[in-house]
Formats: C-alpha cells, structure tokens, sequence
C-alpha cells in the first residue's frame, strides 16, 4: 500500500489522503519507521519483501516464487525439482502483454484451462518430466523434473504490462540452462495454440472479458532450506493470505495455513471473514500474519481511486474487527502494520522503497509520530530497519548484545 508522490494527489501519496483512523492509531500509540524489506541487489517482488518481513534472509532463503506456492499448494518437490510460477495472462493483437491476470480470471475457469494444458503438455517421463497444478485464479504453478535447470532470466509479467512478450520470453543464464530456456519458450507457444480456442476463452471474449490466450512461466526455483519460527524463536504461528505465495511461505515457516471462505488476493476480499480468522488464530498461537494483496493489484492496474478504496476497506473492514476483537476477548496483542514492497499507482510495478511500519506493544513508550504515512515515520524511534530486526521488533524477542 506504500507509494511514491502521485502528481493527482499534489505530491501526496494514497496513504497520506486515505481515511484509516485504525491504522493511525497503531502509529499513534506505537513505535514506528521504516523497514528495508528488499536487499540491496535482490528482486523487487513479494517473495523477497514477505521473506524479509518474517525474518528471513532472503539471499539465503529466496529459491523462488513457484517453490513457495508449492508448499502452499501441498505440492511435493524432489530436491533437484525446478517449480515455477505460471501465470494465466492475456496478451493483445499486437502481441504485448495486456495484463498480468486474463482479467482476474476465476477460479473454476483457470483450473478447466490448467487442466487442458496438463492433459496436453504435462508428462512423467523422467528426461523431460513436466506438470501444471491449478492454484487461484491467474496463479498457477509449473514444476520440471532434475532434468531442468533453474538458471533461467524469466520477467515477472506484472512489470511489463504493455511490453511485446516475445522480447520477455525465458533466457538462459548458463550453458546447462539452454535446455530448459528453449523448452518454456516452446511450451509458451504450444499453450497459446491449446488456449486461443478453449471454450473457456470463447465464452470469455463472448462475453466481453479478456481471454486467458497466453500462460508465463517465471521466477524458477529448487526448495529451499528454512528454520521454522518455531526452532528459531520458541514461537507457533498461524498465516492468513488468499496468495499461495505467502501462504507458502508460511508453511515453509512452520505456520498453520487458515484458508478463509471468499478471500480473493482482490478489493472484494473477504476482509471481516479473516479478521474473524485473526482473533481466533490469536488464542491459539503467538502470532498471526495477515496478509491483504488488495491495495498491490489496485497499483499494478495504475488505479488510484481503487487503491485508496482498498487502504480504507483495510482500515475500516480488517484494522477495527481485529482491534475490536482483541478488547472483546480481553487478549493484550501486540499490532503490528505495514507493506511488503511499495506498488507505486504511477508505474504499476513494485518499487524497493522502504515500507513504513508501525508496532504497538502495549505498555511501550509510544514515539511522537501521530499518523501513518511514507513521511511521517521517517521520525519515529525504529529508524530504519533492516534484516530480522522488523519480525524481532514484533515479536519483542531480541538479539543479545
């Protein structure tokens, strides 16, 4: 939900205009600053920034996108398994990608088209084994046998909306990887052929939505290697998120995976419904990460009435239930907010920025920041965090000096 200044906003940014009096009341009874979540060097996505804000060091852990949904997913990889995300995405006439979602397309019909692709393409065999699994809406996942290699350059499509795609297919890094480079881009165009004529499509573009002509495999990896926060800091947790990624992430952490009816990755998520998840989960383990991609997809649709709508459904419709319900069930939590990664409405890609974030404890001394923005933390007491310091600060579990 961070944001560069939006020149229709007079230099503002949506968090500086949004009604959230909940989430300023966490600033204003907190402490607050601002968190590095992207190393210096490393990728701008969600993977890396979710990674950083559990504690994680992403240049150790950070294997890719496609492993994480994997452990989500429930899929089980072999050690040397390449996964990878594939994206169900429309691509215009011209041949440029046109979004990175088919429309947001819905659940039932991507996993009709996911499976069509399975039954055409997918393969056992040991030299060139080859699966799709269906995950949520455009967020599919393609896992490669130990014959593939996961040295591959592939462009997150979300970032280059409007880009010929042809010019974005996957490139190898490495002689070893030329393999498997040519092999996605041959499987790219076998699925546009598969998908241009689905009945799915059809009867999307019948009824005026964009076709999911196109699927794009990116951010390939092999599993990775990850303490839970149980063996690293003496603590259970529970995660909450419509994304497969962090809901990956999560289970790769150790955490119980709640999967909350209606929550959709989108403006129309079911915000209360994980509120209600919140407050439960809370009773049960030591902490609760809740994760709403709303305000990022409003971003990369370069929506800025979208976003601020969605700042303001997080403040009004998940900030003040979970508040509510902590005094009502009597539970002294401590609340902590803030972004993965900005997704600046001007550019509609993901920014490395640093985030602000707030965290109330109760019974700390709260710092003299009284509203939550870009700006206003950049006086708080946390300065500007950095590594595990951020999941350290929330948790009040400390390094010794």
């Amino acid at each position: 939900m961070s944001d560069h200044p939006v020149e229709a906003l007079d230099g503002k940014t949506p968090l500086m205009v949004a009604r959230k009096p909940h989430i300023d009341q966490i600033a204003r009874n907190g402490r607050t600053g601002l968190f590095a979540t992207i190393p210096y060097g490393m990728s701008n996505g969600s993977a890396v920034a979710n990674l950083s804000v559990l504690g994680y060091d992403p240049r150790i852990c950070f294997k890719g996108r496609g492993v994480l949904e994997a452990a989500s997913m429930g899929v089980s990889l072999g050690d040397d398994d390449v996964a990878m995300r594939c994206n169900l995405l429309t691509v215009d006439e011209h041949g440029k990608i046109k979004n990175h979602s088919a429309g947001h397309i819905s659940n039932a019909e991507a996993s009709e088209l996911i499976h069509a692709l399975q039954t055409e393409l997918g393969t056992s065999r040991a030299d060139a084994e080859l699966n799709f699994f269906p995950g949520v809406s455009y967020r599919h996942l393609l896992v490669l046998g130990s014959w593939a290699s996961a040295d591959v350059t592939c462009a997150p499509p979300h970032d280059f909306v409007g880009t010929d795609a042809k010019s974005l297919y996957p490139k190898a890094n490495t002689a070893a990887a030329e393999i498997t480079a040519a092999k996605l881009v041959e499987l790219h165009l076998a699925a546009e052929k598969i998908l241009r004529d689905h009945p799915v499509n059809l009867a999307r573009i019948a009824a005026g939505k964009d076709p999911a002509n196109s699927i794009w495999t990116w951010s390939p990896g092999t599993r990775p290697k990850m303490d839970t926060i149980q063996q690293l800091y003496n603590k259970t947790g529970a995660v909450i998120s419509a994304v497969d990624l962090v809901q990956g992430l999560g289970v790769l952490a150790g955490m119980e995976k709640i999967v909350v009816e209606g929550a959709t990755g989108l403006y129309d998520t079911n915000y209360e419904g994980k509120a209600a998840a919140a407050i439960e989960a809370i009773q049960r383990h030591d902490v609760v990460y809740v994760h709403v991609e709303a305000t990022d997809e409003a971003g990369h649709e370069k929506n800025l009435p979208l976003k601020i709508k969605c700042i303001e459904y997080l403040d009004s419709r998940l900030v003040k239930p979970i508040m509510e319900g902590l005094v009502k069930h009597n539970i002294n939590a401590t609340l902590a907010i803030l972004p993965d990664h900005p997704t600046p409405v001007e550019t509609g890609a993901h920014a490395s920025d640093p985030v602000p974030v707030a965290v109330w404890r109760p019974g700390e001394t709260p710092d003299e920041v009284t509203q939550y923005d870009e700006d206003s933390v950049k006086t708080g007491s946390l300065g500007l965090l950095h590594g595990d310091q951020f999941f350290r600060t929330a948790l009040g579990v400390y390094e010794e000096n």
